[in-house]
């Protein structure tokens, strides 16, 4: 009766004996498919862009201030928001754009850094800005998009989720580059 006795403490003894260091946290492993393109045609045909096979765009609302559009990711939990303003005036880009930019640099208090990259296609009057937010951020992407004359329209990445940079990474870095398709495939289909 002694040997098992003794041979259980042997055990307990050497288990307890080894170095220990809490594991970080890992992340699943996100590899998204090769993005196949479709075009996007609003339905009163003023605009037109090329976006994702997977993701589906809906029009919300129409109004007299502005037609409300969601680009919609099932499987990544991730929406963009994207508004079309009328501009009856130079003021009304400048607002637009001052509007814009205020939305952007409320992420500053959490934000790593803001990065601006421009974009122009004077042959299609297609100019626009796409907003680089680093950190864990509610909106790690932000573009705008105007003919400068007419319309301007705007769109922001959320996820559905308490942001992490981390672990978002990758499918930000995708949905960035549609949304990189998006503007050099915009068309202002009006004139």
């Amino acid at each position: 009766m002694r040997v098992p006795a003794f041979f259980f403490l042997f055990i307990v003894i050497c288990s307890c004996s080894g170095d220990y260091s809490p594991k970080p946290s890992g992340y699943f492993r996100i590899e998204p498919e090769q993005p196949v393109y479709r075009q996007f045609r609003d339905s009163l045909a003023l605009f037109s862009f090329n976006v994702q096979q997977q993701a589906s765009v809906s029009a919300v609302a129409d109004t007299v201030d502005g037609d409300w559009y969601n680009i919609d990711y099932p499987s990544f939990d991730a929406r963009i928001y994207c508004t079309l303003l009328p501009i009856r005036s130079g003021k009304d880009l400048i607002a637009a754009s001052e509007d814009s930019r205020k939305f952007v640099y409320k992420h500053v208090p959490k934000a790593d850094g803001i990065s601006e990259k421009s974009y122009s296609d004077p042959e299609n009057g297609v100019y626009a800005l796409i907003y680089d937010v680093n950190g864990n951020v509610a909106s790690p992407v932000q573009f705008v998009i105007t003919d400068s004359v007419h319309y301007f329209f705007r769109g922001a990445l959320y996820f559905n989720l308490v942001p992490n940079q981390d672990s978002i990474a990758p499918v930000k870095d995708y949905i960035r580059n549609d949304i990189q398709e998006i503007i050099t495939s915009f068309r202002w289909l009006h004139e």
